[in-house]
């Protein structure tokens, strides 16, 4: 049975200052993926060495791109995957969802070999986006099946949770428990499970219209969502079930999507409602908006992105057919 818990509303208007904090410079650059915008390049993940890792989700492809020399490399894969989300582990391995044949692959980028990992039923159709736990499993959502998965890496077992009809699991972060949260996108809310009982519990959001998108979390365990209907950014406590509200810069024509967290707990998401898309930060400390650049090459849509530690950089793939990167370690100047 699903839990619901109590959810106590806090709704924060535009915090003062934001115009005058908003602009701050924010370094961006692009490459443009040599197989053209019609393949949908998206998804980068940094690898081991520092390459970045993306899906060709309508081209069926898995790419890679060398930052320092411009270099790409395209594998082939199964026609009619449509990957959808690539994570790399910690042997240089490129997991892909199989957004349209039911499978989570292994590419092996030093020989191009392949290891599919099939859904356990054809119900479970769409693997959509994956993260790994640090316990040797993978979970992932599955939009338009409204289930969430968790793959075991070793044994390929599929464990399979569903999350309620029209409930669209979308984007998914783990803590640092190994427990995933996901928002469900057709919903106000967002969900987890146990990873012990596999127990979905549910957490709603203050308003009926919302819908969440993209989910990230800062250290403090708090789970933060971008509501892309209406416009705002928004943080769920999970211990109390406290929900507070911030609009976006842009407003309800916003559109949030691509989310991040860096490492100084600072929020990063991008605006898709306005052309060019806006990379836009907010502080998680101070509560304030103090980042909003346009994306050079227009953006159209960015989908998904990635924060890389090591050398203080987001990665995002665009709908027209860029690879790029945004220096936020470099943000306006406001590196401690």
């Amino acid at each position: 049975m699903r839990q619901v818990s109590a959810v106590l509303v806090l709704l924060a208007l535009a915090p003062a200052g934001l115009e005058a904090q908003q602009d701050a410079a924010l370094p961006i650059r692009e490459w443009n993926v040599p197989w053209g915008r019609e393949t949908r390049p998206r998804d980068p993940y940094v690898a081991p060495d520092g390459k970045i890792v993306f899906v060709g989700q309508r081209g069926n492809y898995i790419a890679r791109l060398d930052p320092a020399s411009g270099e790409f490399k395209r594998y082939e894969i199964d026609a009619g995957t449509h990957p959808h989300n690539v994570i790399v582990d910690d042997q240089g391995m490129a997991w892909y969802a199989g957004n349209r044949n039911g499978t989570i692959g292994k590419l092996n980028l030093a020989t191009g070999a392949i290891t599919r990992y099939p859904m356990p039923d054809s119900a479970s159709r769409d693997p959509h986006t994956m993260m790994f736990d640090g316990k040797g499993n993978i979970w992932f959502t599955m939009q338009q099946s409204d289930r969430v998965g968790r793959l075991n890496m070793t044994t390929g077992k599929v464990d399979v949770i569903p999350t309620g009809t029209r409930t669209r699991p979308y984007g998914l972060v783990v803590d640092k428990t190994g427990r995933p949260w996901f928002d469900l996108f057709a919903t106000n809310k967002i969900g987890t499970v146990d990873p012990a009982t596999l127990k979905l519990q549910e957490f709603p959001l203050p308003s009926d219209s919302a819908r969440p998108r993209r989910i990230a979390m800062t250290t403090d365990g708090a789970v933060w969502y971008v509501d892309y209907r209406r416009g705002f950014l928004g943080r769920l406590d999970p211990k109390t079930g406290t929900v507070k509200e911030w609009p976006n810069p842009s407003g309800r024509q916003s559109l949030p999507y691509a989310m991040s967290v860096d490492d100084q707990d600072r929020l990063w998401f991008v605006e898709t409602g306005v052309q060019p898309n806006r990379f836009v930060g907010f502080d998680s400390k101070t509560e304030r908006f103090f980042a909003n650049t346009p994306v050079p090459g227009g953006g159209g849509t960015v989908r998904h992105m990635t924060f890389d530690p090591k050398t203080r950089v987001i990665w995002f793939g665009t709908d027209m057919g860029t690879i790029g990167k945004a220096e936020v370690g470099k943000a306006g100047g406001l590196t401690p």
